[in-house]
């Protein structure tokens, strides 16, 4: 590190990043006095303080590299190595040397040590499943040299997603939604099986659906306590015991999502987000409470005032008793007029939309449009069944939950029906061209490199998700109506209201081929589509004159047919 603690990453580097997996997740891990990183190159190195050069323990081709963990007892580092279409748990030494800890499995994950390096447990999924579906739990022992010892394996009681082991002591925690939702369970070994013990907490997730390696959502104290994040209506909440028994008191109510919790030196240190500052890493005193802020957090805009989001919900279309929750935000009023709305579906789909900072929702906002993220059936965050109900079902009950999202907020006056707009990336651009096709509910819509063909996707899809797509579906030889039904790219002929579309061209998770076909397919049926190209970008635009340009053409596309709906306010009856 130089002067300022800052390295120069090796050339051809330009900074630290995981595509394990085709997401990553667990890029660093602190060894001593020195960081172990994966680069975006994915070259393993090491940062040292007494240098202001990394040193490289691994440039392997066409391998990477996640879900690094310290193994201080031994000076070397645990991780998932994936090469050739396998994935390895794997040791590193300081020196370079790999010694492979377990393989045979289709993918790893989340590997955790005791504090006195003896004992380790880690995670496995085997195809098609993924790993909010149905995972597995290994344990065993490790002896001086790091060896595997006296292993078991171990599946939740019935059908469910284990993640984040953790140990406490001598105890090994999970966090398990085999009972409905991602809860902390204490797992104690007797007479060669297991024996699960839960805890007295409120029944509500614990943790996301696992996209990348290396999360971490609850985090041992000393003492005997915990600090945990639950998820209440789309909001995390960070909660702390401190003690065995302890009851549980909940700090830092100025912050919506918390990730990345750890113990250090007495204090909790975790990453903050809120609804009105940049994103914080925090510490937190567990005696007090007290926050204090380590970096970030800064106001994005000086001068101007930040839109809060409002939690809303209402029943699903189809049952009284699933509750659809969302996030609105409204611009201020200069009229008595309810303002044009743009509905956002978010991507994974088994993901969720988070009341977090958003630059590009206070974009809108700005400029007098409403923004409702809507956490539709399949969102994480919700518990297992809400999760899984999207099996076999998207493009159906995604779309009917962001239809009766704006049904909603239309019949309490807090947007304009006759100016709704449908707006989605990757997996939420799907769910957007599927609600054009199914009705004419909306006035417009947006398709931020979205999936238009989900069986050309299918074939060409990494491995990580090359089941997903029939969990989402069905498979296909036996359900082809169901796919031909609910694929835009056949169905282009039934989009009625104006489309716009962004791609890069370098997207290698959906492809740029797949918005090509769509944009021609529409024409050659009639309709005028937009299509914004741009060839420098991936899957989600990086650079920011490319965030800038994508939303003066939005915002241009979204003035324009808001004057035309006020042209011909039977537009959509």
């Amino acid at each position: 590190m130089g002067e300022r603690g800052l390295a120069t990453l090796p050339t051809g580097t330009s900074g630290i990043g995981s595509r394990i997996n085709g997401y990553g997740g667990g890029s660093l891990a602190v060894l001593g006095d020195r960081v172990i990183a994966v680069t975006d190159q994915q070259q393993l190195i090491a940062v040292s303080p007494s240098s202001s050069q990394p040193t490289i323990l691994l440039d392997e081709p066409e391998t990477n590299w996640g879900g690094l963990v310290a193994d201080g007892c031994r000076n070397r580092v645990l991780g998932v190595r994936e090469c050739g279409g396998q994935q390895q748990l794997v040791a590193i030494a300081v020196e370079g040397d790999v010694q492979i800890v377990h393989e045979g499995e289709d993918f790893y994950g989340a590997p955790a040590l005791s504090a006195d390096g003896r004992r380790i447990a880690w995670i496995t999924w085997q195809l098609p499943d993924m790993p909010w579906l149905r995972t597995r739990l290994w344990t065993g022992e490790l002896d001086l040299a790091g060896r595997l010892q006296n292993l078991h394996c171990v599946s939740a009681p019935t059908d469910g997603s284990i993640q984040q082991p953790a140990f406490h002591g001598e105890d090994l925690w999970v966090l398990s939604d085999h009972d409905g939702w991602w809860q902390p369970w204490r797992l104690e070994l007797q007479d060669g099986g297991i024996v699960w013990h839960s805890s007295a907490v409120p029944r509500l997730d614990h943790a996301n659906a696992p996209w990348q390696l290396g999360e971490c959502h609850h985090c041992p104290m000393e003492g005997g306590g915990w600090a945990r994040v639950r998820y209440r209506e789309g909001i995390g909440e960070l909660w702390l015991s401190v003690g065995n028994n302890a009851e549980e008191v909940r700090l830092a109510e100025g912050f919506t999502d918390f990730r990345s919790l750890v113990h250090w030196r007495g204090q909790l240190l975790c990453v903050a987000r809120s609804p009105d500052r940049l994103d914080a890493i925090v510490e937190v005193n567990p005696l007090n409470g007290e926050v204090r802020i380590l970096a970030g957090l800064e106001q994005p805009f000086p001068g101007y005032s930040v839109i809060p989001p409002v939690s809303f919900s209402f029943p699903a279309p189809d049952s009284q008793d699933v509750p659809i929750q969302g996030f609105l935000y409204t611009p201020e009023q200069v009229t008595d007029d309810p303002p044009p709305l743009i509905l956002v579906a978010h991507g994974g789909p088994t993901s969720a939309a988070y009341p977090v900072y958003n630059p590009q929702v206070q974009f809108w906002c700005q400029r007098g449009f409403a923004v409702a993220e809507v956490n539709y059936r399949g969102s994480s965050g919700f518990g297992r069944q809400f999760r899984l109900a999207l099996a076999g079902r998207w493009g159906e009950i995604d779309v009917a939950d962001m239809r009766a999202a704006a049904d909603f907020l239309a019949t309490r006056d807090l947007a304009d029906r006759q100016r709704t707009f449908i707006q989605g990336r990757s997996s939420g651009g799907y769910t957007a061209l599927m609600a054009l096709i199914s009705s004419d509910r909306f006035i417009a819509g947006a398709s931020l490199f979205g999936v238009t063909d989900p069986m050309r996707l299918r074939s060409m899809t990494h491995r990580f998700e090359s089941g997903y797509l029939d969990w989402l579906l069905g498979a296909p030889d036996l359900h082809p109506e169901r796919w031909q039904a609910r694929t835009p790219l056949h169905q282009a002929a039934r989009i009625r209201a104006p489309l716009i579309f962004f791609q890069g061209g370098k997207d290698r998770v959906v492809v740029p081929e797949q918005t090509r076909a769509m944009v021609q397919a529409m024409k050659v049926a009639g309709g005028a589509p937009e299509l914004h190209w741009f060839e420098d970008e991936g899957h989600g635009f990086r650079r920011r004159h490319n965030q800038a340009s994508m939303l003066e053409w939005l915002h241009s596309f979204y003035r324009r047919h808001s004057q035309k709906a006020n042209d011909r306010p039977d537009y959509l009856s």
